[in-house]
């Protein structure tokens, strides 16, 4: 029976709604006038631009920091919680409090950070942020490693302790290999999701020098302009990167389980 083409009008009605204010936005990043609703014409100026900005390159170098230190937190610590999670426990109580982080607002993580650092008199700063960032990036990355674990040969692990190799030995020369490639994707997905994220660091940062959110923030408030629709499409560029390299390396961990 042929399917009505009447229910792919939905389907693509979802995507335009989606991914048109994107496009528009790329296009505009391209405007050679100072308006961002109007097109003038075809430019790079205002990338030139955001390479002159100060604020914005300190920014970056903030995220950047930022990004890459959380990411080595999240990787590392989402890694031995998935494996402890899917090795050691049968606990579906801890396994909701390991991803709660993912599914809490992010208002609430951040209020709740915020009084935490107060009541340990910790000064805030881009460690404070890092370690916020890691914390909820954890629990994306143990839910991606976990999810690889799942199609894990664990026979190769039994006969690994069978031969004498202890717990140590056999993660490092049998599980950690079958497993790097749901371990990259959780670690891009952690690095795409520190680099864009905004409430947490706002609650966190203090008085240090701020994330590249928190600056497009500050910019947004006096109007939208082409600089910002430049900086805008290049995080976009950087996040379905990220996104389409994870995804490519979970396929391959895929293909390899199944050969």
């Amino acid at each position: 029976m042929r399917r009505s083409k009447l229910l792919y009008v939905p389907f693509w009605a979802t995507y335009v709604f989606l991914y048109l204010p994107i496009a528009v936005l790329v296009v505009m990043s391209f405007n050679s006038g100072e308006s961002a609703y109007t097109y003038e014409g075809f430019s790079l100026k205002w990338y030139g631009e955001l390479a002159a900005d100060e604020r914005i390159r300190t920014g970056l170098v903030n995220t950047l920091i930022v990004a890459a230190g959380s990411t080595a937190i999240a990787t590392v610590l989402g890694t031995l919680l998935a494996v402890g999670l899917a090795r050691h426990t049968r606990s579906k109580t801890l396994d909701a409090l390991a991803l709660m982080p993912a599914v809490l607002p992010d208002l609430v993580l951040a209020i709740g950070l915020l009084v935490f650092y107060s009541a340990i008199q910790l000064t805030l700063g881009l460690y404070s942020v890092t370690l916020a960032h890691a914390l909820f990036s954890m629990a994306f990355v143990a839910a991606v490693v976990r999810t690889r674990l799942t199609g894990a040969d664990t026979s190769l692990e039994e006969a690994s302790r069978d031969l004498g190799a202890g717990p140590v030995v056999t993660f490092m020369k049998i599980t950690l290999p079958q497993l790097t490639p749901g371990i990259v994707a959780g670690a891009l997905l952690a690095f795409t999701l520190s680099l864009d994220e905004f409430v947490i660091a706002f609650f966190t940062i203090g008085n240090a020098e701020p994330t590249l959110p928190i600056v497009i923030y500050s910019m947004v408030r006096f109007g939208v302009t082409p600089k910002i629709n430049a900086l805008a499409a290049i995080l976009l560029l950087v996040s379905f990167t990220a996104v389409i390299a994870g995804q490519r390396m979970t396929r391959i961990g895929e293909s390899r389980a199944q050969d």
